[in-house]
């Protein structure tokens, strides 16, 4: 297949923010008098909007998840300002793709100021035709909103699109807009149902890189 789309999912993906969000997370979870589970990694990463006040309000034992929630990106939204971690081989990608005329997009769960910044900052936004944050959508991931948005906004079919994520939401909501996700593994090892589920797994980006971009040049 000819692939003219590429979608990239941004926190723990493109950027080593996974593990300053699960630092916030925790932050706010010991000024609660509470002890986030094992499980709460694997609930809340790829979530936005109500599914993650839902996820919240399950590990924080509260009524309403969104004041913890925006809590918690105010606090990471400070951090970044500082320095925003790349995760190795984003740059190489970006270009790989860019130099083969391919669209590309950021689908992200993030505030849309903040992947703008986010961009900015690590200097790859002159890649993207398009951004689209989960707060344009209804339904968050696992839902395949976020994908067939940004499919449209960059003019691809889904079916002509790779997805590029971290989570396990972010592999599920790929798969239903129809695209072809690829996961690369951040916090989390991926459970047996994603290994079934993903189209193909990576160990880095740069590993996908070497076998599908720069073979048969």
């Amino acid at each position: 297949m000819d692939y003219t789309g590429a979608i990239f999912d941004m926190d723990g993906l493109m950027f080593d923010t996974e593990n300053i969000y699960q630092e916030t997370w925790n932050e706010l979870a010991a000024e609660h008098g509470v002890t986030l589970g094992k499980d709460f990694v694997a609930d809340i990463c790829g979530t936005s909007g109500a599914h993650m006040c839902r996820v919240i309000e399950k590990h924080y034992g509260v009524a309403d998840g969104s004041i913890i929630m925006e809590e918690c990106m105010k606090r990471v939204r400070q951090k970044l300002k500082v320095h925003v971690p790349k995760k190795p081989g984003i740059d190489r990608i970006l270009k790989a793709f860019h130099d083969r005329g391919v669209r590309l997009a950021v689908a992200s769960s993030s505030y849309p100021e903040q992947i703008e910044s986010n961009l900015r900052l690590a200097g790859v936004r002159e890649y993207f035709d398009a951004v689209v944050s989960g707060k344009s959508v209804e339904h968050g991931k696992p839902a395949p909103d976020i994908f067939l948005l940004a499919a449209k906004q960059i003019k691809c079919a889904p079916e002509t699109c790779y997805v590029f994520e971290d989570s396990e939401n972010g592999i599920r909501a790929g798969k239903a807009a129809g695209c072809t996700a690829i996961m690369i593994p951040d916090v989390l090892a991926p459970s047996e149902e994603i290994r079934k589920i993903a189209d193909k797994i990576y160990h880095s980006l740069d590993e996908f890189t070497e076998e599908i971009l720069e073979t048969n040049i």
